[in-house]
């Protein structure tokens, strides 16, 4: 069962704002990925303009509400960390402490992405995430996609240079779209068919 008007918006969160980091070099292609499907819409969020506050205090200018709804209104978010210290950065943690209690990000299908310099890939920061995502509700998808030696994987220009790394990078959205196709909006289209009859 299919609902053309049905539209699928995808939530990205970079987990680093360091510049011209790598984290944000591997998101642009998921984000190339899903602008290529014409029943998708995609927020890209970096915490680096939205100002927010450590746990328990307050920031003037805080864009806190504008995440949560951001989050609150995504069919499906993307978290996108570095390896940082054996574990995900401390920027995707602030952000997710920044998402309210119940967390928004609870009954969210989430995909995983991470990436690193070094030869073991980002797979520690990805378990740890993959944790506190489930620890706050969040329904985190199998096939994490740690990438290993990211450095030599683009270009001075932040272009990629591996087939395989771009495949591979990609699938974070692919896997993404295909679970939110067939359940969230399967679930959509049976809601409004029953509306109708209904009505």
């Amino acid at each position: 069962m299919t609902n053309d008007s049905v539209r699928i918006s995808i939530a990205i969160v970079k987990g680093s704002v360091r510049p011209n980091n790598y984290t944000s070099k591997a998101t642009a292609l998921v984000v190339d990925e899903l602008e290529r499907q014409p029943d998708v819409d995609v927020q890209v969020i970096d915490p680096g303009v939205l100002n927010l506050a450590l746990p328990g205090m307050t920031s003037e200018g805080s864009r806190e509400q504008e995440l949560q709804a951001t989050i609150r209104n995504a069919g499906g978010v993307i978290l996108a960390t570095p390896e940082y210290h054996g574990s995900f950065s401390s920027v995707m943690k602030l952000v997710i402490e920044n998402l309210g209690f119940p967390s928004v990000l609870s009954g969210k299908p989430v995909a995983l992405l991470g990436v690193a310099a070094g030869r073991i890939g980002a797979i520690k920061s990805l378990e740890h995430l993959r944790s506190v995502v489930s620890h706050i509700g969040g329904i985190v998808l199998p096939g994490p996609v740690s990438v290993a030696g990211v450095r030599g994987y683009f270009d001075e220009a932040g272009q990629i240079t591996d087939p395989a790394t771009d495949k591979a990078i990609r699938s974070v959205a692919t896997n993404l779209l295909t679970y939110v196709r067939s359940r969230v909006c399967e679930v959509r289209c049976l809601e409004e068919m029953v509306r109708g009859k209904a009505a």
